[in-house]
């Protein structure tokens, strides 16, 4: 099984994005093939992890896709390569709320039985650095934490005393960093900035963070603590197999479906394993840019728009009238569109005043309100997606409201944090503020390729 490391903090703003990123660019530059992972639901960490690797950065979530799950995927993504780093998310052992150790890092680590390495802000301590790792070494004693990272040290004298306090901890310190605000990635009201809006600045910015990592981290040491990790004894996730058995939707039609699946610097949020479950399904994936393209691929039968910042480019999608007319005629097609959080606003008759396609008698706005955190969602009307009744796990993430919140078919019952119908299904549209992981509930790819009926597609140029 691939060497692994999972890389984890005591809290969030320790800095393990900026390690993490580092340590994967710093393997890759020794010409080691690293798989990237990231806990959680996370969507623009991935996009700097794969920057680092040239591989995709993929999704460990074991709320929204299980825990039996989580090996699996990590055996598919990392299949081939020699190290596999994944980054945690917030602290070690947070998770979902009122869940136990549910989706958190520590969770994770122990079913996927890899070494943690502990990232620790120490800008605002010295000797009380022992205290704190051991408080998190003993704390699970399932969860092996190899190793700490010493991060915003100040000065020479610092890490002296740092590392004498860890001397006795009997966790050894396998790389310090200073202060570097090369390294740093901007961040706004969601997060990071993803790296399909910065492409050349987050291109030297990954460089920084190779070299800092490369000049202030034992590599050698986290290979070897890597290299420790004791067989991981799981079948690795393959895309076709929810289809085993089945004949091949491709088999009954005489061309494989063309699903578009938005993409470019407004539309980043997207999961590698919806691509690959719906190329499983029969249809032909193909990625367009709604800031460029004025009409959809060719043929399209079906349509993804998934999450990202369509708030940040709001004047920019409107003025691209002709692929807003295409994305409306579509829809009113019939033909299957599954559209989640920056979707929905795309969807919608405006945003923040400004127009959109007009699908949905909706409008949104943004807010300062942050509606953030994991929902477990029954279907409350058959769609391209599920049927009505179906239950499956999902995260909303938006500073954004749309009014009203939900449509005469909404598309979800939430249970919770408290309980509320939300979203819009009308004639073949599924539109939500719900992201959702599609490896958790294959069957949702299947029904929305078989959505993709003969008599919709969108021709070139309308």
């Amino acid at each position: 099984m691939v060497a692994r490391l999972v890389i984890a903090a005591p809290s969030s703003g320790a800095g393990k994005t900026t390690v993490a990123t580092g340590l994967m660019a710093a393997f890759a530059g020794r010409g080691l093939a690293v798989s990237p992972h990231k806990v959680g639901p996370d969507y623009i960490d991935p996009g700097y992890h794969a920057l680092a690797t040239g591989r995709p950065g993929r999704n460990l979530d074991a709320y929204m896709c299980g825990t039996g799950l989580v090996a699996p995927l990590f055996a598919h993504g990392s299949r081939g390569c020699d190290l596999a780093v994944v980054e945690g998310v917030m602290g070690l052992y947070d998770g979902a709320a009122d869940q136990g150790e549910l989706a958190s890092t520590a969770q994770v680590s122990k079913l996927l039985k890899a070494p943690v390495v502990l990232v620790v802000d120490a800008s605002s301590q010295s000797r009380s650095v022992a205290a704190l790792v051991h408080g998190f070494a003993s704390w699970d004693p399932e969860v092996r934490i190899g190793g700490v990272i010493l991060n915003k040290v100040a000065t020479d004298r610092h890490e002296h005393l740092l590392r004498e306090a860890l001397g006795e901890s009997g966790v050894p310190v396998l790389g310090v960093l200073r202060r570097a605000p090369a390294v740093a990635t901007p961040s706004r009201h969601l997060g990071l900035v993803p790296v399909a809006e910065r492409q050349a600045a987050a291109v030297e910015a990954v460089a920084a963070q190779a070299e800092q990592v490369r000049a202030g981290c034992d590599l050698d040491g986290l290979l070897a603590l890597a290299r420790s990790a004791p067989d991981l004894r799981t079948e690795a996730w393959d895309p076709n197999g929810p289809w085993a058995g089945v004949p091949s939707l491709a088999a009954q039609r005489p061309r494989r479906p063309v699903v578009a699946v938005a993409g470019g610097a407004a539309f980043t949020f997207s999961y590698a394993e919806h691509a690959e479950l719906l190329t499983a399904a029969g249809a032909e994936v193909v990625t367009f840019d709604p800031l460029r393209d004025e009409s959809l691929p060719e043929g399209t039968s079906g349509l993804v728009i998934g999450g990202g910042f369509p708030e940040m480019y709001g004047p920019e999608l409107s003025a691209n009238e002709p692929l807003r007319k295409a994305v409306a005629e579509l829809a009113r097609s019939g033909a299957p569109v599954a559209a989640e959080c920056a979707g929905l606003l795309y969807l919608a008759r405006s945003l923040d005043g400004t127009p959109m396609c007009g699908v949905l008698d909706a409008d949104a706005r943004m807010s300062e309100r942050l509606t953030l955190g994991y929902r477990d969602a029954v279907a409350v009307s058959d769609s391209p997606l599920a049927a009505a009744g179906a239950r499956m796990r999902g995260h909303e993430f938006h500073r954004t409201v749309i009014e009203p919140a939900a449509g005469a078919r909404a598309a979800w019952g939430l249970r919770q944090p408290e309980r509320r119908v939300e979203g819009f299904v009308q004639d073949g549209v599924h539109a939500s503020y719900v992201h959702t992981h599609w490896a958790g509930a294959p069957e949702a790819a299947a029904r929305f390729v078989a959505h993709c009926g003969p008599g919709h597609g969108a021709e070139s140029g309308t």
